[in-house]
């Protein structure tokens, strides 16, 4: 394929990953606000933690550069991909898209009057045939991303599927084309589909893993509490190729950007349909967490430590980590909390300390409380409350 301009919105999670997967046979131009963030590709580092990319970074010449200035960016582009946060405003109810909707109205102002523009931005279902109409466009496509923390280079190449949700046209077939050609594993379906039916795919795709999180820690509950073994129960259950011996690992509850933020707006365009396992699987999660948090009041610890904020390897930020409710609700009682959080740089993480030695972290702590395991561990297993009986991550 010859080589096109392509514009990626928000050097994000998304935007980064799709900026490296598309510059090695493409001219691919970051749009940003966050001026440390351009700084950053420019000088050939990634804005987030993926070690793939940053292997690619340190070992090929790629096609990109970042600016923050729009007019820029989109000039000439044929493909522009918004990859901008929605997060969940809780009084509305609804995913803030205000971001996603400017990014909209610049590509239309800025670009190509044929270029066409690839919302993979999560939103409320909908959204992108209602912004079709407000701008009497037909250009504008949904295409939703399947991505891992920490590996979301490798599911661009290695891709599950492909969604692409618009009027199927010449250029959407050259979309998909493109991103065919991008992957290394070729052998993935490629499904073309209405734009709220796309949204739909995410939002629903997100909600099943939560709901399958939260099945599997209610297992886990109900044997703690009979006093059976969670892992016999697992491999009986999960041996059946229906179920399937995959993302079954007990943890502290689903977290992390996607799966709180995404059930709970599949639940809000669930407005006036009868549903019981939407609301479920959301009141599951927190089901959960005042479980464990009771299980550890009773074992009645002084000093509790915390290891690591984030939800798991691969992750980069702490937003919505299951851990924190726990903090959070440990905290009200008297015990005092510690934590070990190599990238809080700061003596303190909101009220609690942060310990920056292991070794002194481990020694000050009566009960540490670790949602994934980790050889930082070993040696002191006596002291560690965990529900990873896998040592993964999923």
């Amino acid at each position: 394929m010859s080589k096109i301009k392509i514009t990626v919105i928000g050097a994000g999670y998304v935007g980064m990953s799709l900026a490296v997967l598309l510059s090695k046979d493409n001219n691919v131009s970051v749009l940003d606000i966050d001026e440390s963030k351009v700084k950053l590709i420019n000088a050939g580092n990634s804005t987030i933690e993926d070690p793939e990319i940053t292997k690619v970074l340190e070992n090929k010449t790629l096609n990109i550069s970042a600016t923050t200035d729009p007019s820029e960016a989109l000039a000439d582009s044929n493909y522009i991909f918004i990859a901008t946060p929605t997060n969940f405003n809780e009084s509305l109810n609804l995913f803030e898209t205000s971001s996603v909707e400017n990014a909209i109205k610049n590509s239309l102002k800025f670009s190509m009057s044929n270029s066409l523009i690839i919302v993979k931005s999560t939103v409320p279902i909908g959204f992108t045939n209602s912004q079709s109409a407000k701008n009497n466009t037909d250009r504008i496509i949904f295409s939703p991303e399947f991505l891992r923390e920490g590996m979301a280079l490798y599911d661009n190449l290695h891709p599950s599927r492909l969604i692409i949700g618009g009027n199927k046209n010449e250029l959407n077939s050259t979309f998909a084309k493109m991103m065919l050609h991008a992957a290394v594993d070729k052998e993935f379906d490629i499904f073309f589909m209405d734009a709220d039916e796309a949204e739909a795919v995410k939002l629903f795709s997100n909600t099943y893993l939560a709901m399958r999180v939260s099945f599997f820690n209610e297992l886990d509950s109900f044997a703690m509490e009979k006093k059976l073994s969670t892992l016999n129960i697992l491999k009986g259950v999960s041996s059946d190729p229906r179920i399937g011996n995959y993302y079954n690992n007990p943890s502290f509850g689903y977290g992390g950007y996607c799966l709180p933020k995404d059930t709970k707006q599949l639940l809000a365009n669930y407005d006036g349909i009868l549903q019981n396992l939407i609301t479920a699987t959301i009141e599951s999660n927190s089901t959960r967490k005042a479980f464990l948090v009771s299980k550890i009041k009773a074992i009645n610890p002084g000093t509790i430590g915390i290891y690591r904020l984030k939800m798991k390897e691969g992750s980069e930020n702490f937003r919505e980590s299951a851990i924190l409710s726990l903090v959070s609700q440990l905290s009200k009682s008297k015990f005092k909390i510690i934590i070990f959080e190599p990238t809080v740089k700061e003596k303190f993480y909101q009220k609690f300390p942060v310990k920056s030695n292991l070794n002194d972290f481990i020694k000050s702590s009566d009960m540490i409380i670790a949602n994934r395991l980790h050889n930082d561990l070993q040696g002191c297993e006596h002291k560690v409350f965990t529900r990873d009986l896998f040592h993964q991550d999923i």
